[in-house]
């Protein structure tokens, strides 16, 4: 991993990185402008990017609703440039920490099924599968979902 990088909340100042690694990450299901502006300034969200000393490399976003024990990762994308570095697992680690301060304690996903390096992360990281989604994508994908409890 990166000797020196940090995760931090998002800021508006950061959509431009933003928008350019949803481009780079992913070929549908894409959260546009509005939307990553709209989760920055949200209460009921928080939007986490890794920073390298160059740039933003990648970016997280975890939802909550009152009351609920679950928070929801509902992404985290890297720069294809910047994978097999361990920059996930960071994010994923900030994800974690950052649902549990907001009292959860379970942390759960959706992943593409086809998504062998996501899903790969998400086990090595004592993720478990607890259903299928056909059609779940905008290209009539599959996801799993999966969950950790949070200890």
């Amino acid at each position: 991993m990166h000797a020196t990088i940090t995760v931090r909340p998002a800021g508006l100042d950061d959509l431009a990185a933003l928008v350019a690694i949803e481009a780079s990450a992913f070929d549908c299901d894409r959260l546009d402008r509005r939307g990553l502006r709209y989760h920055i300034l949200s209460k009921t969200a928080q939007m986490l990017v890794l920073c390298t000393r160059e740039r933003i490399v990648g970016y997280c976003l975890v939802g909550f609703r009152k009351g609920a024990t679950r928070a929801r990762l509902y992404t985290l994308a890297l720069d294809p440039a910047a994978r097999e570095r361990g920059f996930g697992r960071a994010l994923l680690g900030a994800a974690e920490r950052t649902a549990k301060a907001r009292g959860a304690t379970c942390l759960r996903l959706e992943v593409r099924m086809d998504n062998m390096r996501a899903l790969r992360l998400y086990e090595m990281a004592g993720y478990r599968r607890f259903d299928v989604m056909p059609g779940y994508y905008e290209d009539g994908g599959t996801a799993l979902r999966l969950e950790k409890t949070l200890g």
